[in-house]
Parts: C-alpha cells; structure tokens; sequence
C-alpha cells in the first residue's frame, strides 16, 4: 500500500474512531461569553459554533462540559477530558497537549474604567497607587503580576468583577475586549463603565487536544477544516455577530502581540 495511502487510512480512522467506538470526544471549556457560554440551555459563542460546525463536519460527536477552569486543567492531566475549547498556547503544555496550526480567536485584553472615576493611561508605569480587578483562574504576565506598583484585588466572577468597579472598590479592571463590551451590555451599565483604548496584549485561542494516538491526525484535520471555514461567508457572519468587527486600538507601549501576555488563562502547573 502506497505510503500516502497508509497515511489516509490512518486519518479517516482517527477521525471516525469515537463513532465507532459509540464515543464522543470529552471538550471542557469555561463560560467566556461572547467566544462561548450557555445561555437558556443553548451553547452558543463565536468559538464554541465554529468548533461545532468543525467537528459536524469531520463527522465527530462532542460532549461539551462548561466549568470553571481550573477544573478543566485538571480533567485534561487526569485524562476526564479529551481536549479544551479556547485555550491559550504556552510552551510548558506542549508535552501534554497538540494544537491545530489555525488559531479559533484573538483576544485583546484591555482595561475598564468607571466613567465618574477615569483613570486615563498609555503605559503600566501610570498605574500606580491604583487597584486592578483580576480573574481567578488566570495567569497574567511577569510585568503585570510582579510590578508592585499597583495592586491586584481577584474577584470570583467578571460580573463580580464589574460590580466592584461601579460601586469605587477597584479602580480599573482587566480583561478581554469582546468580553468587557458584552457583559456592559449584559449588565445594563454601558453608560457607567468605558474601555481605556490602550490594548495590553494579544493572544490566540485554541482547541487543544491531549497527546493521544491518532489525535494529531484529528488535530492536522481540525486546523485545516476550521482554516476552511473561516473563508467562508458564514464564518463572516458568525464573527460579526459576536462583535468581532475592526475597531481602532492603541497598543502597549512597542510590546508586539507574541512577545506579551498580560491576561492568559491559568497554567495546569498551578
């Protein structure tokens, strides 16, 4: 059999092996609205329907179980779970974890402020004294997390999160763009709270899978649908939807996308 052909057979087989099996590939993720989150019993997100429309495609069912992330790392080491939706790379899970050549999103990670208290800045360096609301569960930059000039305060929620920031607890609060602009909109606080234009960093979205055989086969098809259909008129449409549209951004200081992550979801070495 000639080698091209092998290599076919083996990727259809990695491919169709759940059914065959009657299984599903296990994809945790967590609420992170608008890329993915329940609303009404219905997932829905830009990142979650597009993975679901990959994977229609490909033929593969899929378990979907949202929960909060640390949870998800933790049913990725102990083999729970098959793979993670909307994860971020990090040198460190590449021995766990294959990643598909094309990225689902990009974030851009900004800072919110409450417009009775602006707190106007183009560089970390004119923070300080201030508070800054974080995430639990994820793991900011070195630049963020060690700088002593201005002092991180977690909240169990981004909505909890907001709330402090309305009420005056924290001064400003960080977190993706798409997601701060939906939950203003979730919240009812639109003419309450703005974005600071200064974009702190950015960073792609993957679905990661575990090491396993025949899954980076699954993955190479994967990256190559997903690559597909997101030429498509549909993805253009569901990307719009979900506010993915251009807008104008002053980035950081001259940190370059790849070189700076001061928001990234939490390593499973913690």
């Amino acid at each position: 059999m000639p080698l091209i052909t092998q290599l076919f057979a083996v990727l259809v087989f990695a491919c169709l092996s759940f059914a065959a099996r009657g299984e599903k590939l296990r994809i945790v993720t967590e609420p992170w609205a608008p890329y993915v989150y329940d609303e009404n019993g219905k997932n829905l997100g830009l990142d979650y329907e597009t993975t679901a429309i990959v994977f229609k495609r490909l033929g593969i069912e899929v378990e979907w179980q949202f929960l909060p992330w640390k949870r998800c790392l933790s049913m990725l080491e102990t083999g729970q779970a098959d793979g993670a939706l909307d994860i971020f790379h990090s040198d460190e899970r590449d021995a766990t974890l294959l990643y598909p050549s094309e990225p689902l999103s990009d974030v851009e990670f900004v800072m919110f402020y409450a417009n009775a208290r602006p707190h106007p800045f183009s560089k970390l360096e004119q923070l300080k004294g201030l508070t800054i609301g974080t995430s639990p569960g994820y793991l900011y930059s070195p630049d963020f997390s060690n700088s002593t000039l201005f002092t991180r305060e977690p909240a169990p929620t981004h909505e909890a999160n907001f709330g402090k920031l309305v009420r005056g607890r924290i001064d400003l609060l960080i977190t993706d763009r798409r997601v701060g602009q939906h939950l203003l909109d979730e919240l009812n606080i639109r003419d309450q709270i703005s974005e600071n234009p200064t974009v702190i960093s950015r960073q792609s979205q993957f679905l990661a899978v575990r090491r396993n055989a025949g899954m980076d086969l699954l993955v190479q098809r994967f990256g190559a649908e997903l690559k597909r259909f997101k030429r498509e008129p549909a993805y253009a449409e569901l990307s719009t939807r979900y506010g993915a549209a251009p807008s104008e951004v002053t980035p950081l200081g001259n940190a370059s996308a790849s070189s700076k992550t001061v928001e990234q979801q939490e390593s499973s070495a913690q």
